[in-house]
């Protein structure tokens, strides 16, 4: 629990190499989300190469943070494994939200670059990552060591709590 309620957004990362094993880590953790009847209708990018990271700081404009993160996950749903057609945005964005967990819980820093549904980013990002046509960029998540000391924020607001009806 301590990694859900410490996690927050990193976007300045040290000049250190994040370990294949952590990264298939943090992969596992996003495939242990729950799907829409189980589909799983995600697929994952990792992301080494600068020059494909630098391309996507051309057409992202909240992405400068991918030319200093070692590695970057992108979580893409594909449309073609659907069986409960536009769950695809919820699946993937539960498989998003567990990297950042896992990240946070091996002391890394990451941050959620949302790509769907803007449609001038998610058809660039397709181009640059040569993705099937069935397959859409839901989001991107630069990962590294921590470059900057950030609190975690307690977002709990018991004035947005309803029981039973509005």
């Amino acid at each position: 629990m301590d990694a859900i309620f410490n996690r927050k957004s990193i976007r300045k990362y040290k000049d250190i190499k994040v370990s294949d094993e952590i990264v298939n880590y943090l992969l596992k953790a996003a495939m242990q989300a729950p799907s829409a009847g189980n589909e799983q209708p995600w697929e994952f990018i990792v992301l080494r190469d600068k020059d494909v990271m630098k391309k996507i700081t051309e057409v992202h404009p909240y992405s400068k943070m991918l030319l200093e993160a070692d590695v970057a996950i992108v979580v893409c749903g594909d449309e073609s494994k659907e069986v409960f057609k536009g769950f695809w945005v919820q699946d993937c964005s539960a498989a998003t939200e567990n990297i950042l967990i896992a990240a946070e819980d091996k002391g890394l820093g990451a941050v959620w670059l949302g790509v769907y549904p803007h449609m001038d980013r998610t058809e660039a990002i397709k181009g640059i990552l040569n993705l099937p046509d069935s397959v859409i960029p839901l989001s991107i998540i630069p990962v590294g060591y921590p470059d900057e000391q950030k609190e975690a924020a307690d977002r709990f607001k018991k004035e947005r709590i309803h029981y039973d009806r509005w």
